[in-house]
């Protein structure tokens, strides 16, 4: 089940991500580390109402931000849409003891359904340059690669930014 976060769901949605974090340094993907993600995000995340999460027999196993919000190291991309009128992934992460079961690609889908329900034009999001997993992910989604993003506290390499039209 994906459902709105609740302000006691944050410490869990961290330790999802710091476990994904380990789990992707285990196979030399330096995509996140201690800077990011970081408590402060969700926390942001949960007072605009953008944190979703999904449970698994009553424990939570992922979660995901759905945001309006353009962060300013989006404001030089080209993207597809000339529109503000989209949505931002963020913070996609599924708990590595639940990988592979397709959890994922539900909270992609729902992501996208709202989006659609709610008649934006695209859905944007970012993804780390060295993460073949991610890169296969979106591009099966329909999602077309844009530019490249540098966050220089997370790595050296760029991320790709993506957009999928509705």
């Amino acid at each position: 089940m994906i459902r709105i976060a609740k302000e006691s769901d944050i410490d869990a949605c961290l330790s999802i991500t710091k476990a994904c974090a380990a789990y992707m340094i285990e196979q030399n993907i330096y995509q996140w580390n201690e800077v990011y993600p970081n408590k402060n995000a969700f926390i942001y995340d949960f007072k605009r109402n953008e944190l979703y999460v999904l449970e698994v027999n009553r424990e939570l196993a992922g979660c995901i931000c759905i945001s309006t919000f353009k962060d300013a190291i989006y404001k030089p991309v080209k993207w597809l849409t000339q529109t503000n009128n989209c949505i931002y992934i963020h913070r996609l992460a599924v708990h590595p003891n639940y990988q592979g079961k397709g959890y994922a690609q539900k909270l992609m889908d729902y992501a996208e359904s709202y989006a659609k329900t709610h008649n934006f034009d695209s859905v944007r999001l970012d993804t780390f340059s060295q993460n073949k997993r991610n890169l296969k992910f979106y591009e099966s989604r329909g999602y077309e690669r844009l530019e490249k993003i540098y966050f220089p506290k997370q790595s050296p390499y760029p991320f790709y930014c993506y957009e999928l039209l509705f």
